[in-house]
């Protein structure tokens, strides 16, 4: 497990802090601070970031009691386990009103401890999840803004998504992200990259369409010999990601045993190379994307219950482009520029009409199809004014007849069309010009509709 804090142990009998920190680290927790005298136990309390702690009580100086009220004081969100040979009620019930999270009794038991731990840790990771959603929150700031830069938006829906995911960077768990096709699932598995260990490797696969054996080769690889023709062993993505990010994109498309696989990387943290014996432990942060609906997929039995709830802990949707509008002026003033140094031409302005067309339309295919309008307009752009996008007549931006409802008491036409004129400068952004040619007639006999109706 991704262990960012370590687990500090105090104990004044050298055999014990070894026994404990030997326990620990063959049970993988291999982050470990071990601690021999009460004074330098308080030192770093104080100083250091922890995860847990695993406390004696009965040490020379200061008394485990003192210890855990300075806790109490100073790291209220500090799991402390007691481990003590004094086995007795009323010493285990002051130790928990000193917010003691457990008491073991000496000798303790492996499994006892290693459980013990693993739920302090996990509460230790839950309270710095709160905190920091909380304060991105309450305060509205990115505190790595860095890790976004590969976004370019002005929507408020956004920025509480780059706040979520800083929240939850530090987190073992899996994240889920998804979305429509061509909103960013991507960029977004690459800033969770970007918070959590840049330095490390960002290892990406599209699973979709991979049969369970070449799944399993890809993610997991296989030793010389696993298969014929395996001449000689590969090392799989999971290897490769080693300690950094594995982005799993498209799973929705994965198949049935792949799940089980899958579920068994992120439960046990360890895979299986084809032709192995032995697992393999495995660090990587798995991101995993999709624009299916998995809680669908579940209800109907195509998608693994267990695997869905692993993978939900962390959930992330990325709205489409046509939930957030005020994108649309930033991304076009983007891709025109970038478009405009592909084709070594000068990046033309748009026009006030271009952007409220383009706000206009729904966009099915997102980021990724208004980018390949701009492109496909630069290079057929030799100056004048500047256009992309969609063919725009009436039946395709004002919807199928389907959307249209009516009430019960059918309208007069007059006011039918005054309801479609509002409907068009509205959707134009207030542009006459544009409104009116979604409408079929000239301005001049718009701007009179508008005087008549009082709008």
């Amino acid at each position: 497990m991704i262990q960012p804090f370590p687990v500090l142990i105090v104990d004044d009998e050298a055999d014990i802090l070894n026994s404990f920190d030997l326990c620990l680290r063959s049970s993988g927790i291999d982050n470990t601070v071990c601690c021999q005298s009460p004074a330098e136990a308080l030192r770093i309390i104080d100083e250091r970031p922890l995860g847990a702690m695993i406390l004696d009580l009965s040490m020379p100086g200061v008394t485990g009691q003192e210890i855990l009220a300075h806790v109490r004081e100073a790291r209220p969100e500090l799991p402390v386990i007691v481990a003590t040979g004094v086995e007795s009620i009323e010493s285990a019930v002051e130790c928990m009103k000193l917010g003691a999270l457990d008491y073991l009794a000496k000798p303790v038991e492996e499994e006892r401890l290693v459980a013990s731990v693993r739920t302090a840790l996990e509460m230790s990771r839950l309270r710095r999840e709160n905190t920091s959603l909380r304060q991105c929150l309450v305060l509205d700031r990115l505190t790595r803004p860095e890790a976004f830069e590969h976004f370019s938006t002005d929507s408020p829906k956004m920025r509480q998504i780059f706040q979520y995911l800083e929240a939850v960077s530090a987190s073992s768990e899996p994240i889920l992200i998804f979305g429509e096709t061509g909103v960013g699932k991507e960029l977004a598995a690459r800033a969770v990259h970007k918070l959590t260990c840049p330095r490390k490797p960002f290892v990406a696969v599209n699973v979709a369409g991979l049969d369970d054996v070449v799944f399993s080769d890809t993610l997991f690889g296989h030793r010389k010999g696993a298969f014929t023709g395996a001449v000689a062993a590969r090392k799989g993505l999971v290897e490769q990601a080693a300690d950094g990010v594995l982005f799993l994109d498209e799973i929705g498309d994965l198949g049935e045993s792949s799940q089980v696989k899958l579920l068994r990387l992120l439960q046990e943290r360890e895979y299986l190379p084809l032709g192995a014996d032995v697992p393999r432990p495995s660090e990587a942060r798995v991101v995993v994307a999709t624009n299916c609906d998995l809680e669908a997929m579940t209800r109907e039995g195509r998608f693994r219950k267990d695997l869905y709830y692993r993978l939900r802990t962390h959930m992330v949707r990325i709205p489409p482009l046509r939930e957030r509008p005020e994108d649309i002026p930033v991304l076009l003033e983007l891709f025109i520029a970038e478009a405009a140094t592909s084709f070594g031409k000068d990046a033309p302005k748009p026009s006030r009409c271009l952007v409220s067309r383009l706000r206009a339309y729904p966009f099915p295919g997102n980021v990724r199809e208004l980018r390949a309008y701009v492109f496909d307009a630069m290079g057929r752009w030799n100056g004048g004014d500047f256009s992309c996008g969609p063919d725009n007549d009436t039946s395709e931006l004002f919807g199928a007849a389907e959307e249209l409802c009516f009430p019960a008491a059918l309208p007069t036409i007059e006011e039918t069309v005054q309801a479609l004129v509002r409907e068009a400068m509205s959707r134009a952004g207030g542009v006459q010009t544009l409104a009116a040619r979604w409408l079929g007639i000239s301005q001049p006999a718009l701007s009179k509709r508008l005087k008549k109706g009082g709008s």
